[in-house]
């Protein structure tokens, strides 16, 4: 299992190109205001089955959700803002019922910008309804795993243990660090692997010099600072089964998914036959 995958999004991706890069494994991205019932998810399974495509993880993305630099992240993303806490820990739960009608065992998502002290309004609530979509995704057998990026892995760690699910892991991006500014990946791998249960082989450079609110810019495979020979050669020394999921998301579609297809012949590269 510890070869290429690929991080796909449903109403975006055609399962039948995704499955012809020639992968097995993959992670499911489910857009807010997706359809979830259970015809939907029955066809999702069929279809699935048809491309020999086993999904490791099923992400929740919510609508509203913006990128476009750090305060925006900060006001728009995940479970922080208020105004939207409620409908997306409904989301997530919906997801987590999705994923199991299909088989899946792990959900994910981005929580947004945890504040550092534990005493905040914000980083109780936010606690609080992590705790709530653990227990509910136990009862699929399901982790829920935060994907790392938003804050140093001290600060994830720490948050992690807080929550104190026995079921709350962790996705790794290492690009979402750099293009954060908030962690050196290998690092902040050796600290959190423990807690890996999913990863993304994903690349980026850092934010530019002298623009604070600025986030830095995802590359292709190989041609960020990630240093992925490097970070594969981590995972397999940690003993991290995989699959080894590319991610990238760049906007022109017929070059994100030739990206993704150059990123899985680099990482077939670097896994000993």
């Amino acid at each position: 299992m510890f070869e290429p995958g690929v991080m796909f999004w449903a109403e975006r991706d055609d399962l039948a190109v995704i499955a012809a890069l020639g992968v097995r494994y993959g992670q499911l991205g489910i857009p807010g205001g997706m359809t979830l019932d259970e015809a939907v998810a029955a066809q999702w399974k069929q279809d699935l089955a048809a491309a020999g495509i086993t999904v490791v993880t099923v992400f929740a993305a919510y609508d509203g959700e913006d990128y476009a630099d750090l305060p925006t992240v900060q006001r728009t993303v995940g479970f922080i803002p208020p105004a939207t806490r409620a409908s997306r820990e409904a989301c997530t739960l919906a997801v987590s019922d999705f994923a199991a009608a299909l088989g899946v065992h792990s959900i994910a998502c981005h929580i947004g910008f945890v504040p550092e002290d534990e005493h905040e309004a914000d980083y109780i609530a936010v606690r609080d309804l992590v705790r709530r979509v653990c227990d509910h995704a136990a009862g699929h057998g399901q982790t829920f795993a935060l994907e790392t990026g938003q804050e140093r892995a001290g600060v994830l760690l720490a948050f992690i243990h807080d929550v104190n699910r026995p079921n709350l892991r962790i996705n790794f991006d290492p690009a979402n660090l750099i293009l954060y500014g908030t962690d050196d990946p290998i690092s902040a791998l050796k600290i959190l692997a423990p807690l890996v249960v999913s990863v993304h082989c994903k690349d980026g450079d850092p934010p530019p010099a002298g623009a604070p609110d600025a986030l830095g810019a995802e590359r292709p495979l190989g041609r960020g600072t990630v240093n992925i020979p490097r970070y594969v050669q981590t995972l397999r020394e940690l003993g991290f089964p995989g699959p080894l999921n590319v991610e990238r998301e760049a906007e022109n579609q017929p070059q994100r998914l030739r990206e993704i297809a150059e990123g899985i012949a680099l990482l077939r590269s670097l896994i000993p036959k």
